[in-house]
């Protein structure tokens, strides 16, 4: 148990208890959450002026005595695996990994092996444990989503990477195939999403309670009679958000058993192309994209053909 103790000056009287914390914690960078503290304050491991403060938002003096502590994290619960993986970027806080489609991010009931972690933890020497059941992990891919995901090296830039998630400054681009022919060549579907009333596991376009806003630009690419390719740029990053939006449109991604019900494709079709943020220890833009898979190219080229339409005209100078 890591054990501290600090005054409070007077620029800091009448700050909240956990705001005080954390500006403390971030300068002694001890990649500590803003949950975590309060979750001390809660358990009763802060005491100011030796007496238990129990309430995060209370406010602080100037010469209050605080002193809290830390208990160690539970050790991540996954093993190592050797599981190849394909690594586009790395350095010493974060890297930036090109996910498999059929690959599950993190351990949760039912798969607890062959997981993303399971690779990192192999893989890495060090991962931020914020999460500790989920180290490394900043945000996540649907288990059938291929693409980029970027992986926190230690707790201060995974703090760093999430502010920005949460910010929505993360620029982010995937590729999908739809069905049907899309009638604009770029639009914005600004839908709130929350639980599906019914199907616990699918979410829903809904205006109830318990919904968040949403927000997906889309620009379609190519068409054919039967389906369209698009590039998507999510806004916002609630669960399903690009896969409940077009279904909500009419245009389910091709391969969705959950919310298009169809099999016209060998896997769900989408895919994170590309993948944008600040670097959290340089503060320089960071860009990076991978390659589309093989059955996408495959099968927007079968159909521009097979249904008559014509590919887009080649221009010159």
């Amino acid at each position: 148990m890591q054990e501290y103790a600090l005054t409070v000056q007077p620029e800091d009287s009448g700050k909240r208890l956990d705001l005080f914390l954390i500006d403390f914690a971030k300068n002694k960078k001890l990649g500590l959450s803003r949950t975590s503290i309060q979750a001390a304050v809660i358990a009763g491991n802060v005491n100011i002026n030796g007496l238990k403060a129990l309430k995060p938002h209370q406010k602080v003096k100037t010469g209050d005595g605080i002193k809290f502590s830390l208990t160690e994290k539970p050790a991540a619960s996954a093993q190592p695996e050797d599981i190849k993986l394909d690594v586009i970027y790395e350095d010493e806080d974060l890297a930036v990994i090109n996910k498999p489609c059929d690959m599950v991010v993190h351990p949760a009931p039912g798969n607890f092996r062959h997981t993303l972690v399971n690779a990192l933890l192999h893989r890495f020497k060090n991962l931020s444990d914020v999460n500790p059941q989920r180290p490394g992990i900043v945000h996540r891919l649907d288990k059938d989503t291929s693409g980029l995901l970027v992986i926190a090296k230690n707790n201060p830039a995974h703090h760093a990477l999430a502010a920005q998630f949460a910010a929505h400054t993360i620029k982010r681009k995937y590729i999908a195939l739809v069905k049907g022919r899309m009638e604009f060549d770029e639009n914005i579907i600004e839908m709130p999403i929350g639980r599906h009333p019914r199907k616990r596991e699918a979410m829903s376009v809904g205006f109830g309670k318990g919904v968040k806003y949403a927000r997906t630009r889309y620009r379609t690419l190519r068409r054919a009679q039967n389906f369209s390719y698009l590039e998507l740029e999510p806004f916002t990053g609630r669960t399903h958000q690009l896969r409940a939006h077009l279904a909500y449109v009419g245009h389910p991604i091709l391969g969705d058993s959950k919310y298009g019900r169809n099999d016209e494709f060998v896997r769900l079709a989408l895919h994170a192309r590309l993948l944008a943020f600040t670097h959290p220890s340089t503060g320089k833009l960071m860009e990076f994209s991978c390659g589309i898979p093989k059955e996408f190219t495959e099968f927007i080229k079968k159909p521009l053909f097979e249904t008559g339409v014509k590919p887009p005209k080649k221009t010159g100078v």
